[in-house]
């Protein structure tokens, strides 16, 4: 999908605060309405855009330790993956799962309320799936943060 100058624009403000009334956004980009409307659930349908959610605060939810959990494996099959993949998916404290290149094979980034919360996660994931070695190193302050993407490299 190829994504316009006025698509930026309204990406730019969905990814800024995703409850501006669809008038405004239309106002904003130098569109009536309608049109406005048509470019949104276009780029809805494309996938550009995934989802509509609420950013949370974590200190309010008592989840504002950050883990970032470095795991290597001498396993390297599909089935070993896919049942790590599968015990990663039923914890609610891990937000972020990659599978990486270099020296660590998967990265995690959990949120816990405090370091005996980690352990209690660490304790449920090992007793699920073997793991080689694991690294975690805890966030002391969050720097940046954000969940807008950068729109200069769409197509």
């Amino acid at each position: 999908m190829q994504i316009d100058e006025i698509d930026r624009k309204i990406l730019a403000i969905l990814q800024d605060d995703a409850t501006v009334p669809v008038a405004a956004i239309a106002e904003r980009v130098g569109l009536s309405a309608t049109p406005c409307w048509r470019r949104i659930q276009k780029l809805e349908e494309a996938g550009v855009i995934q989802a509509r959610v609420a950013v949370l605060d974590p200190e309010k939810l008592r989840v504002g330790v950050t883990v970032f959990v470095s795991v290597k494996t001498n396993q390297h099959d599909l089935g070993w993956l896919e049942k790590f993949a599968a015990a990663v998916r039923d914890f609610p404290e891990v937000v972020e799962f990659y599978r990486m290149s270099g020296d660590v094979d998967y990265l995690l980034r959990i949120v816990v309320p405090d370091i005996a919360a980690y352990d209690a996660v660490y304790k449920r994931l090992i007793a699920r799936i073997a793991l080689a070695d694991v690294s975690s190193a805890f966030a002391m302050e969050q720097i940046k943060y954000t969940t807008a993407l950068p729109l200069t490299y769409a197509p």
